[in-house]
């Protein structure tokens, strides 16, 4: 059994390696630096006085496939729909001459994605806004955190203009879906490797 797992493994590496759309990761425009650390990849970007860090982690980052049924009736040849990864991610903002971060939590939503009718719609939604001590690695549950679900509309439009003031629109929400897909890929196919030496060591 595991010759021909390994044997699958094989295939799947090399059709996997076909369809690779970057052999290097996409950039982000903008000045962003890019930092991996296996499935968790962080951008950074200081402008005037404050320090913008982006963190996502592309683990579960692609949406579940909608139709399981479209599945059973797709031919053989066809090509199965590009998965496309749309990780939740942390923006945090530190200005230098404060001992706070003020840390957004965003999201793409499940259902916008794709519809591009609307010119005027963002591509990602704020979930979550609170403030943490600079320099902490561990969040505080005791410091009030802001839902946006109930939030004055024009105060979350304020929100989203502070964000794309600082790099962070849709622009960027783009190219950062670009470069999760393709970090994404770039794991899965070193999963697929680690998985095949894995079987063939006895």
């Amino acid at each position: 059994g595991d010759k021909a797992f390994a044997q699958f493994l094989t295939d799947e590496i090399k059709e996997e390696k076909k369809i690779q759309k970057h052999k290097s990761l996409p950039k982000v425009s903008g000045g962003w630096e890019l930092e991996v650390h296996g499935t968790e990849a962080k951008l950074v970007r200081k402008i005037a006085g404050e320090k913008i860090t982006v963190t996502f982690n592309i683990n579960n980052s692609i949406p579940p496939s909608v139709d399981e049924e479209t599945q059973e009736e797709q031919k053989p040849d066809e090509q199965e729909p590009d998965l496309t990864s749309t990780p939740n991610f942390v923006v945090e903002v530190i200005k230098d001459d404060t001992k706070q971060t003020l840390v957004l939590d965003c999201h793409y939503p499940e259902d916008e994605v794709g519809n591009e009718g609307e010119e005027e719609s963002d591509i990602f939604t704020i979930r979550e806004v609170s403030f943490q001590p600079t320099g902490e690695s561990d969040w505080k549950d005791t410091n009030y955190t802001l839902n946006t679900d109930s939030l004055d509309w024009a105060l979350y439009d304020h929100l989203m203009d502070f964000l794309a003031d600082r790099g962070v629109d849709n622009t960027f929400a783009d190219e950062l879906v670009e470069l999760s897909t393709a970090l994404e890929h770039q794991e899965y196919i070193k999963f697929l490797e680690d998985l095949k030496s894995f079987v063939k060591c006895q």
